[in-house]
């Protein structure tokens, strides 16, 4: 497997792509399907070029490229990290054995089930954004969105090309489909429901980007850990990608905060909308959409599909070989809290494997933590009295265990007609959406940016903030 990547070939690649005429064909064949998909579902806003970040090669420095690119004209590729030549299965059944280098016949249909779905995201969350550029509060934000999704296609890109190599006629079937679905679509929408809500304005994107961007880290680390060898390749180096995505969510939620800090300071008030800020309150309605759409990616807690994935070796734990157990799980249990009828929570012991979701909802949730740490840290250091927090777990869930109660965010359970009467002060109204909305004014002059976000505290690849990140004339 080449480190560096061919940007000679039609499709970019470090697969050696030109020695499979058959593979090859199809993917060209493809191709003109994905330009046509991301001419009628991408960004929206036309731009001469923007500030991008390409991958040259997938070695641990000196991966990436940055300059200016008309984004029809990037150069989505086929990236797989390099081959372990001794690698081998880490956890389930077949654990110490080599990894494959082909589908095991058996695992068929669960392996293509799993690249279908991780696939459908990708494309779905440029659907989702596609209108933002009309809004952006500064070239810099401008520019991080336009990376975003270019990386959204090359992580559509990657699945595409595991279902054409290793999938036949199914797989190629499977490809076209991911072009055909569209997010928010009545007839045929996206695969998971988060994928298919609206993300219509900056809060909403660097909200998306922290929580539901964060799952989809989790969600590749355990497939990072395959044993079909090509899709744990394929996610080691999507998730190089994907750390910029998250750190726009995590430093755009940041810089939020910290121009609410200032006006609440400023104007000696937490009631900051009339001055052209975002109430922290409205701010915490966000987190609290956001955080339990997201949760619900994660699955039912207890998953007989999720136990045999991990047996057969199909999908890991996160960070899988720093486990200390077994790595198959047969004699160990785990914990379950449950809600129960009468309004209080139980727990149940059950075999740990069977709480796969659980267990990697369980480091997810831990990762979160992190930012609700560093905007409530800004809070602290302005002297303001308020702190965000993210919901109890059951809180507005529609998938798992809590989908038939009524949990508030401190984790009581009511009955619906407490939680209606709440419901207003827990989750984004129609009011608050539309004075959010109000405030989307887009700003595209060099150095300049919106009043109710604070300038970054970095510009990119050492670029200042005033550098003109895209060209719009």
């Amino acid at each position: 497997m080449p480190e560096k990547i061919d940007y000679d070939a039609k499709i970019p690649n470090n697969v050696d792509l030109s020695s499979n005429r058959r593979l090859q064909r199809a993917l060209e064949g493809w191709q003109p399907r994905f330009m046509n998909w991301w001419a009628e579902m991408g960004p929206t806003l036309e731009t001469h070029g923007v500030y991008l970040r390409t991958a040259v090669s997938v070695g641990r420095e000196g991966w990436a490229h940055f300059d200016h690119v008309v984004p029809e004209e990037y150069r989505w590729g086929i990236f797989l990290a390099e081959r372990d030549a001794d690698r081998t299965i880490g956890f389930g059944e077949h654990k110490g054995e080599p990894v494959w280098q082909q589908v095991p016949g058996e695992y068929r249909a669960d392996l293509q089930r799993l690249i279908v779905i991780q696939g459908d995201t990708e494309p779905a969350s440029v659907e989702q954004q596609r209108l933002l550029g009309l809004t952006a509060p500064s070239l810099y934000d401008l520019r991080n969105l336009f990376q975003v999704n270019v990386e959204e296609g090359r992580h559509l890109w990657a699945m595409v090309y595991l279902l054409h190599a290793y999938f036949g006629r199914e797989g190629r079937e499977e490809a076209e489909a991911l072009l055909y679905r569209n997010s928010g679509s009545p007839d045929s929408p996206r695969i998971l429901g988060a994928f298919n809500e609206e993300t219509a304005d900056w809060l909403a994107f660097y909200m998306f980007t922290y929580f539901t961007d964060r799952d989809g880290k989790y969600q590749l680390g355990t497939l990072k850990e395959s044993a079909f060898d090509p899709l744990s390749r394929t996610c080691e180096f999507m998730l190089k990608e994907e750390a910029h995505h998250m750190f726009v969510g995590t430093t755009g939620v940041d810089r939020v905060v910290t121009r609410s800090a200032e006006l609440i300071r400023e104007h000696d008030t937490l009631d900051i909308a009339s001055h052209g800020g975002i109430p922290l309150d409205i701010i915490q309605k966000y987190i609290n959409f956001h955080y339990s759409v997201s949760l619900d990616l994660f699955g039912s807690e207890t998953s007989t599909n999720a136990a045999n994935y991990y047996t057969s070796g199909l999908k890991g734990r996160w960070l899988e070989n720093r486990r200390k157990d077994d790595h198959k799980l047969t004699d160990d249990s785990a914990l379950l809290e449950k809600p129960r009828d009468d309004g209080t929570w139980t727990q149940e012991e059950l075999q740990a494997i069977l709480l796969l979701n659980l267990d990697l909802r369980t480091e997810y949730i831990s990762d979160c933590r992190s930012g609700l740490k560093r905007w409530n840290k800004i809070l602290a250091d302005n002297d303001i009295d308020h702190r965000l927090y993210l919901p109890h777990p059951g809180f507005n869930r529609q998938v798992g265990i809590n989908a038939g109660y009524h949990v508030t965010p401190d984790g009581t359970i009511v009955d619906e007609q407490t939680w209606q009467a709440g419901r207003d002060k827990w989750l984004p109204t129609s009011e608050d959406l539309t004075f959010v909305r109000s405030l989307m004014k887009p700003v595209y002059e060099r150095g300049k940016i919106a009043s109710w976000v604070a300038p970054p505290t970095n510009g990119i690849n050492g670029k200042p903030f005033d550098y003109e990140y895209v060209y719009l004339t």
